[in-house]
């Protein structure tokens, strides 16, 4: 029997995929959790017409992304961290850290899972944080870590 999944459904498909499945499975698990529709020529042209939105809605997204990259891009943040003599700041700069610092310095709100640093960053200086803002857009972002 095959299926349009409403939603995503652990080890068998992601949401508006069409799929093959048993129809004892469908008729007592699927349907009644409202996780699927039987296929008709109807939910056929549905399904292609959720596509086509998606893939609008897509392109305006990387279209803003694409604008906050080149902000991001063309910026050095700065963050002030307490430290001693010596240049070792006291604990070191955190992913949370720097999504405060683009979000204080930029207006711009990223999630701190999102940021990945290459090194433990515990000294002052100059580093590089690398930035997922989507799975086709990745940008690498420059700080320095100062004296507060």
């Amino acid at each position: 029997m095959d299926v349009i999944l409403k939603q995503d459904v652990d080890k068998l498909g992601q949401e508006n995929e069409l799929v093959k499945v048993r129809p004892g499975y469908a008729r007592n698990f699927l349907l009644p959790r409202g996780l699927a529709v039987v296929v008709t020529e109807g939910s056929r042209k549905q399904l292609a017409e959720r596509e086509k939105q998606a893939g609008r809605r897509e392109e305006q997204l990387l279209k803003q992304l694409s604008s906050v990259q080149d902000k991001l891009k063309n910026t050095t943040l700065r963050i002030g961290a307490k430290s001693g003599t010596s240049g070792k700041i006291f604990g070191s700069v955190t992913t949370h850290m720097i999504s405060d610092a683009i979000k204080k310095q930029l207006n711009i709100v990223i999630d701190r899972k999102k940021v990945t640093l290459p090194e433990d960053v515990s000294n002052l200086g100059t580093y590089t944080a690398h930035i997922n803002l989507h799975k086709d857009v990745a940008v690498d972002v420059a700080f320095e870590v100062v004296s507060e």
